[in-house]
């Protein structure tokens, strides 16, 4: 300091009150809050707090204190991100049971798997068509649909696009796999996809679920021109195929007009079909 004085002591950003650093770190995201609460003692107070982790959680899911995330006895001021990493490690229902939601950990953003019950299944020959399996070992709901037989193959999933997470993009997925004694009918490459929102297809897409080479000669030519999407083998030992994304931009719109994000599977051929096993539909973030 000019005059021989004793120096003004600097003043760090880490020197603030805890307070105004969680305000600051509440702005980013889960991911840049855990990546800050490894620069200092006084930064990880900040990071950890409740105050921060408030604002990463869905205020509609912190709100239906949901059954069994109760955070667990943890520090004081950090129940929060207790719950928070609760809600991305372990899928939990909702809904009575109709739904699964959890959240991805880097972003917070909600993800949503809609059960076979859920979902609108063809049923052109009555309770025969499908067959609803109890317990079954890769599950996480009560029940899987296993398609018996038909010649006419729908699926439908809809989701409110209020309650997806503002200002993020979302795809659709099925999640399925083939039934003990086999499958008929699923190899054809005559099978689409689509995503609407309020009524406006945002996304179609050729897929085929279980890909054949040789099924796909005899069908050249058939379906949408462009060669189907494959489906991608999961670590829980399910398959999914991804029907298609909707815009940030697009869910927002839709949100405000109280319209539904709806996602669907469709075989266009009419022929036997046997032996496919629904698990659910999933709406994650991308």
């Amino acid at each position: 300091m000019a005059g021989g004085g004793e120096a003004e002591e600097e003043t760090r950003v880490g020197d603030l009150p805890e307070a105004c650093l969680a305000d600051v770190i509440a702005l980013t995201s889960p991911r840049d809050a855990c990546r800050l609460a490894a620069v200092s003692p006084s930064f990880r107070a900040a990071a950890e707090s409740d105050a921060v982790w408030d604002r990463f959680l869905p205020a509609d899911v912190y709100r239906a204190n949901l059954p069994g995330l109760a955070p667990a006895p943890a520090s004081a001021g950090k129940k929060k991100k207790v719950f928070y990493l609760g809600l991305c490690d372990k899928p939990v229902p909702v809904d009575d049971g109709s739904m699964m939601v959890w959240l991805e950990k880097e972003s917070g953003a909600k993800c949503f798997a809609l059960p076979a019950r859920k979902l609108s299944l063809p049923w052109e020959d009555g309770e025969f068509s499908w067959r609803w399996t109890p317990d079954h070992p890769l599950s996480r709901f009560a029940e899987v649909a296993q398609l018996v037989d038909c010649t006419c193959l729908d699926i439908y999933g809809r989701v409110p696009a209020a309650a997806l997470t503002p200002a993020t993009g979302y795809a659709a997925y099925l999640v399925y796999g083939s039934a003990a004694e086999g499958h008929r009918g699923l190899s054809f490459p005559d099978q689409e996809t689509t995503v609407e929102v309020g009524g406006r297809v945002v996304a179609r897409h050729a897929v085929c679920l279980r890909p054949d080479d040789a099924e796909a000669r005899k069908f050249r030519g058939v379906g949408l021109g462009a060669a189907p999407r494959r489906p991608a083998r999961r670590d829980d030992g399910w398959w999914e195929m991804e029907i298609g994304r909707v815009a940030a931009g697009e869910a927002a719109l839709a949100a405000a007009a109280g319209e539904d994000v709806v996602a669907s599977f469709e075989v266009l051929g009419w022929y036997p079909k046997r032996g496919l096993v629904v698990e659910c539909m999933e709406f994650r973030p991308v």
